[in-house]
C-alpha cells in the first residue's frame, strides 16, 4: 500500500487558493456554485490534510487561548464517523467491523457505547 493516506471527502487543496467565477463588479456570480466548486476542489485531499487544515481553523478560531483536551476532541471527531461507517459497511455485524478495524470485539463494543452506537 502506498502512503498517500486515506481520502476523505472534505478538505484543501493547497494548490488551490481562490475561486474562480466573479461578476463584473468582483463579486461571487453564485455562491452556491463557488462552494460547490471549492469543495469538489478539495475531495482529493488525504484525511490528514483535511485534519490539519481544520486544527489551523481550530487555532485561528481560538482568539490566542490555549484549547484543552485536544487529543480528546480530534480522536472523538475522528472516530465516531470511522465507527458509523465501518458499522454500516458490515451490515452491524460486530465481529466483522472488530477485524475491519483491527481491533477485538470487546475494545469495539466499548467504543460504540461511548458515542452510543450501541
Amino acid at each position: 500500500m502506498r502512503d498517500t493516506g486515506l481520502f476523505w471527502e472534505t478538505g484543501i487543496n493547497s494548490e488551490s487558493s481562490m475561486i474562480k467565477g466573479t461578476d463584473e463588479s468582483g463579486g461571487l456570480e453564485n455562491i452556491a456554485d463557488a462552494v460547490e466548486a471549492l469543495h469538489n476542489e478539495r475531495r482529493k485531499d488525504p484525511l490528514r490534510v483535511c485534519v490539519r487544515h481544520s486544527l489551523d481553523i481550530y487555532f485561528q478560531s481560538m482568539g490566542g487561548h490555549e484549547p484543552k483536551e485536544l487529543y480528546e476532541l480530534v480522536l472523538s471527531e475522528v472516530e465516531r464517523p470511522l465507527l458509523e461507517v465501518v458499522m454500516e459497511h458490515s451490515r452491524g455485524n460486530i465481529t466483522k467491523a472488530a477485524e475491519m478495524l483491527g481491533i477485538n470485539r470487546g475494545t469495539l463494543r466499548k467504543k460504540l457505547k461511548k458515542y452510543d452506537l450501541d
